[in-house]
């Protein structure tokens, strides 16, 4: 489609959907050039709206902001940043324990549930409303706007897709082309696939070139082993995201793709939160996100140095995220942007790492193809998949309510449908899932070795 169609296709997408996303890029556009201290004043004033949101309509926050000693501040618009502060922080487990006292089912809009798996394996049920996608969507336009690709202009995508396509799934497949958006499937990259996917794009001529950032460097990748550049003149820049993207990566995917790399930083449950612009800075999404950064006590730490992301989503109203514990380790960065704006800049993100599955005929998948399956199942507090070989996964399992024989068939099912029917899935039930003797937990973790360029890829 031409550009100018799409664009109109899109907006008319969003006007049905009710959701603000052009208005809140016109909003980013401008917003974006405000001082520091502008910044920092319109988020006070939009954490005042969510704090009284949430006194309203989250029973759960409502009682810690009277705790707090912060009632009245809030009822007036007068809550600080350094009142902020005086909550308490909380995590998935908060989240995942108080659902019916966190969400506001009658936001406008409306309510939407989501499910997330979470670098931990502990799969959260959370909601969003129309606000937080608009704010999502038109957060990430802004950022592409920094690398020169407009919306309704030519993107591909690598990412998840189903094992099959039903009638919504080929609904999208056709939204998708009407906005001018490709979508190859990242959870089946057989040598054969990939090869299909470098015509794919070859034809298609995008502008942007968006997904996992292991992905796109397992397609690098491919493409160099059979020494293959492809052709895309076009191509203006590769946005990664879901992982860290490592320095070998970035190369990597810059040498082959012939365009310059741009990471960007969130989650599913905290929204779209940072964006690498041009010259190298990862800016914040300050006008959506307020970003405290803090030790192991909880104490913020040094500016420059490293710690824990405690997010508050400023549109999170449906189910408020009010100082989230992410898991991510980063430190803020002093330094004002470069290019002029007045939003906070992240100097590094500790990120998450994910590991490749290999099915007995070949195809290599992103992890999230097993997460997807294990989150989708009711009954699993926390999961762990663990690949010893193609045709043999064990998968640990700590029980909840609504977990049994319907739910053990569920996840040999979906396994099968993703890896192939031969598969032999191992589940376990433990009472509790360790962490790595690193700490981190690993929600899959493969033994299966990939060919030698891959693997350096994936590493």
């Amino acid at each position: 489609m031409m550009p100018w169609f799409a664009r109109a296709v899109y907006r008319l997408q969003e006007a049905a959907m009710h959701r603000p996303t052009f208005a809140m890029l016109a909003e980013l556009e401008r917003t974006q050039w405000l001082s520091r201290d502008g910044i920092e004043a319109l988020q006070t004033q939009r954490l005042n709206r969510l704090l009284q949101t949430a006194l309203q309509h989250s029973p759960w926050h409502a009682e810690r902001i009277r705790a707090a000693g912060l009632e009245a501040a809030v009822r007036e618009g007068a809550a600080t940043r350094a009142d902020l502060a005086r909550l308490p922080t909380m995590d998935k487990k908060d989240a995942r324990g108080n659902v019916e006292r966190l969400v506001w089912r009658g936001v406008p809009g409306g309510a939407f549930q989501y499910t997330t798996g979470g670098s931990s394996g502990e799969p959260l049920i959370f909601h969003f409303g129309r606000a937080r996608q608009a704010s999502d969507a038109a957060g990430r336009m802004r950022a592409r706007r920094w690398w020169g690709v407009h919306p309704g202009e030519r993107e591909a995508y690598l990412w998840g897709a189903p094992v099959e396509l039903n009638k919504t799934d080929r609904l999208k497949t056709l939204r998708d082309r009407l906005v001018n958006q490709l979508v190859l499937n990242a959870f089946a990259m057989s040598p054969a696939r990939m090869d299909g996917y470098l015509d794919a794009l070859e034809a298609w001529q995008p502008k942007c070139l968006y997904g996992y950032a292991s992905s796109i460097a397992l397609l690098a990748a491919h493409a160099e082993a059979r020494s293959r550049r492809p052709r895309l003149p076009g191509l203006r820049v590769v946005c990664t995201t879901g992982e860290p993207l490592y320095p070998h990566q970035r190369e990597l995917i810059g040498r082959v793709f012939g365009a310059p790399v741009a990471n960007e930083f969130g989650s599913r449950d905290i929204g779209f939160t940072a964006h690498e612009a041009p010259g190298g800075q990862m800016l914040l999404m300050s006008e959506s996100h307020i970003v405290e950064v803090l030790d192991a006590a909880g104490r913020p730490v040094a500016p420059g140095e490293a710690g824990e992301a405690v997010i508050t989503g400023l549109t999170s109203f449906a189910q408020p995220f009010i100082r989230y514990r992410t898991g991510d380790v980063l430190r803020l960065a002093a330094a004002p942007a470069t290019g002029g704006q007045g939003l906070h800049v992240i100097a590094e993100v500790t990120g998450r790492q994910t590991d490749f599955v290999v099915a007995a005929d070949g195809r290599v998948m992103h992890a999230l193809a097993v997460i997807y399956v294990l989150r989708a199942v009711p009954g699993i507090a926390q999961f762990k998949c663990i690949q010893h070989t193609p045709d043999r996964m064990e998968v640990q399992v700590v029980p909840a309510a609504g977990w049994g024989d319907a739910a053990r068939a569920a996840v040999t099912a979906g396994l099968r449908a993703r890896l192939g029917e031969a598969l032999r899935v191992e589940l376990n039930e433990l009472e509790d899932i360790s962490p790595e003797a690193s700490g981190k937990h690993r929600y899959v973790v493969s033994h299966v070795p990939l060919a030698d360029a891959m693997k350096q890829a994936a590493a």
